[in-house]
């Protein structure tokens, strides 16, 4: 049995260290990343591995947690590996020996470094396994493995470094406030599914601060069934100042305060991550010693269950389009653009008109077209149905917003009464007014679709719980005109399995495109459809878009009529939309109508 496992057994708390690679990143200028300190700056880790030691450390990490080959290779340092690695060690050593203090050493593997979750098991696994055969190489005590907020992940660098060394691991996953990571696990699940792995200890560091490492440590100190437990939590969550990361002031009584609550739940090893600095860890080292009591009032970890019930959320009700397509009635819409700025009026008296028509159901709101910066679609949509009480089907397009953000507006949209989404992938916007920019794009219009379906279902796209279910009503778009129709089919298909409930056609000019597309669900659409009819006023718009905008068919025979008609374009235009609009009766579940430009009255002449 080794010591350091032999001491988590018997005797007082281990005290570890605290945010080496933060402290290195404020000190040395210029570097790349922290482990770069360890060939650009070897006295700045020693000397910081010594003030750790010397404020009470009996653990210290190697600077080495970002160094494995993958995330190396986005700073070009992917060919220095084995040399950031053997040096973070010789330098952690070193300072053990300056010191003259016998502490130990801990070689530190971070995550892979793909949030996104877009690399295979085994190059995570490859990478991981380098790292640990390096650190053991060159003399480490036991391995840290530690910052994971996929438990997935980390169960496959557990798996690495046990495959090259029967060193003791620590198993260290970030939680939140309410004791679960990033994709929801709960710390007592991750308990029960790394006790049999092979780990000396299991527990919580980085994170939002002390109260979620006390909050992980409460949840798992029930399940641990003896496994030692740990806590290294950052100060708390980091501003960004003239590109430095400023941690909170947190004092270090606070700290020492944290460490009385960790030993009572049970913690063998305390200490910090980003942002401790020796003082925190001097704190933590006294209150252990002194066997400091918690004081009820300070830190104490409250958790909140939050039992919603239905009368709380109310009834979700269905919209009005949802009745309707789903009882077979027909639906009609007619489409907007929200104002280039913010004055809302116009749009506003549009809608009143449409529905004091008695022939528009509902107004879809576009998401700034052709990549071209408007009105947000959910805040017009929300203006619209507030004030004029039409129904409104908003655009919302992944392209704009992260998907935090895309979850934070559509929880506003629907406290604010919005129902029905349809969810599009968007224009990129180097299409439209924003030449050198790129999209945001976590997913397209199919993730996005799969995000609504998850809020639905009560929980984010983590799978965190929300306070209740939302009762979004959600719609795709869809091109039977598209030129690669088998790959338009099998995206269609994909945003049926992530739950979408109505579509809307792009813009059609001949019902043959549809009648081609639903042959392949036996002629009918397994949700219903709502075709989209622009009628067109003149041969040129009708050319042009036939050439310059991605999506847009019109057929030669239509094109041919529109330039026939000459000056009487706008006739015929109206007249191929009737034309449309009474072939779609028996295919469809609807129409939208794509008004003329800064005309959208003008869609009643079809409708009239």
């Amino acid at each position: 049995m080794s010591r350091f496992v032999e001491r988590l057994g018997e005797g007082p708390v281990i005290v570890a260290d605290g945010g080496t690679g933060s402290l290195l990143s404020g000190r040395v200028p210029r570097l790349r990343v922290p482990e770069e300190a360890n060939v650009v700056a070897p006295e700045a880790v020693i000397a910081t591995h010594v003030a750790f030691i010397r404020a009470g450390a009996e653990l210290i990490e190697t600077n080495t947690f970002g160094a494995n080959r993958h995330k190396l290779a986005a700073h070009l340092l992917d060919d220095r590996v084995a040399e950031l690695v053997e040096r973070g060690v010789k330098l952690a050593r070193e300072a053990r020996e300056v010191s003259g203090e016998d502490v130990f050493i801990a070689g530190s593997i971070g995550p892979y470094g793909d949030l996104d979750g877009g690399h295979s098991t085994d190059e995570a696994y490859g990478a991981f396994r380098e790292q640990a055969r390096l650190l053991e190489g060159r003399g480490v005590d036991l391995f840290m493995v530690e910052t994971f907020f996929d438990l997935a992940e980390l169960e496959a660098a557990v798996a690495a470094v046990r495959d090259v060394s029967s060193l003791p691991i620590v198993a260290q996953l970030t939680f939140d406030e309410d004791a679960e990571t990033l994709a929801g696990v709960p710390a007592r699940e991750a308990v029960t599914r790394l006790e049999g792995g092979g780990i000396a200890a299991i527990g919580a560091n980085c994170g939002l601060g002390p109260q979620a490492a006390l909050a992980a440590l409460s949840d798992m100190a029930e399940h641990s069934n003896g496994l030692a437990l740990t806590a290294q939590p950052n100060v708390g969550l980091p501003s960004r100042s003239g590109g430095r990361l400023i941690y909170p002031h947190a004092t270090p009584d606070y700290f020492g305060e944290f460490a009385a609550q960790a030993r009572n739940l049970g913690a063998r090893v305390i200490g910090g991550c980003c942002g401790t600095t020796p003082g925190q860890i001097a704190a933590i080292r006294a209150a252990v010693e002194e066997g400091r009591e918690p004081r009820p009032s300070l830190l104490t970890v409250e958790r909140e269950v939050a039992e919603v019930e239905a009368a709380l959320a109310g009834p979700a009700g269905t919209t009005l389009l949802q009745r309707k397509l789903e009882a077979g009635e027909w639906i009609v819409s007619v489409e907007l653009d929200p104002p280039k700025g913010t004055n809302m009026q116009a749009m506003l008296s549009v809608a009143a008109r449409l529905k004091a028509s008695g022939a528009v159901d509902e107004v879809d709101i576009n998401d700034n077209p052709m990549a071209r910066a408007r009105l947000s679609a959910l805040v017009a949509a929300a203006a619209i149905e507030r004030k004029v009480g039409l129904e409104t089907i908003p655009h919302v397009t992944p392209r704009d917003a992260s998907i935090m953000g895309l979850q934070s507006q559509l929880l506003g949209a629907h406290a604010e009464g919005v129902r029905n989404v349809l969810a599009v992938t968007g224009d990129p916007p180097h299409v439209g007014d924003y030449p050198g920019s790129s999209g945001v794009y976590d997913f397209d219009s199919i993730g996005l679709t799969a995000l609504l379906g998850r809020l639905n279902e009560g929980e984010d796209y983590s799978g965190k719980a929300i306070d209740a279910p939302t009762s979004f009503y959600v719609g795709v778009a869809v091109n039977p005109s598209a030129d690669d129709l088998k790959t338009e089919l099998e995206r269609f298909r994909q945003k049926l399995d992530a739950g979408a409930r109505f579509a809307m056609t792009q813009a059609l000019f001949d019902i043959e495109y549809l009648d081609r597309f639903l042959e392949v669900f036996g002629g009918e659409s397994p949700i219903p459809i709502l075709v989209g009819i622009w009628p067109v006023r003149s041969f040129q718009l009708a050319f042009r878009l036939h050439n310059e905008v991605p999506g847009i068919t019109i057929p030669d025979p239509v094109l041919q009529r529109l330039e026939d008609a000459g000056s009487d374009a706008a006739r015929v235009g109206l007249e191929l939309g009737r034309d449309l609009l009474e072939a779609s009766r028996s295919r469809a579940g609807g129409i939208y109508v794509i008004p003329p430009f800064k005309e959208p009255a003008a869609a009643l002449d079809l409708l009239l």
